[in-house]
């Protein structure tokens, strides 16, 4: 004999939420050329952030030498500790800013 199961889904529900602020759901990335007349677009600025504006932002600078790769925290999206390159600044807005294209 089975007997019917009832949840507070409440707390569920709660859990799910907390637990999506935490994950990585906002990206903005910007492409761009560090230096006048070298390249094609081939650097890039990555924002990778949760639901408070919490993550990272990583740079990737490609020159004739090598690439070089840098990453930065985001507070509430600013970094506190390293000032934010343009690019930077303007992957962090397009990750925050712009809402997300319906699939």
């Amino acid at each position: 004999r089975f007997f019917p199961v009832h949840l507070n889904e409440k707390p569920i529900s709660n859990r799910i939420h907390s637990l999506a602020l935490k994950s990585i759901h906002k990206v903005g990335i910007v492409r761009f050329n560090p230096f006048k007349d070298i390249g094609g677009d081939q650097s890039f600025a990555l924002a990778l952030l949760d639901g408070k504006d919490c993550g990272i932002v990583i740079s990737s600078l490609h020159t004739r030498e090598g690439t070089r790769i840098y990453s930065k925290p985001v507070i509430k999206g600013i970094s506190e500790k390293y000032t934010l390159t343009e690019e930077e600044k303007n992957a962090i807005k397009e990750a925050t800013v712009l809402k997300p294209s319906k699939i």
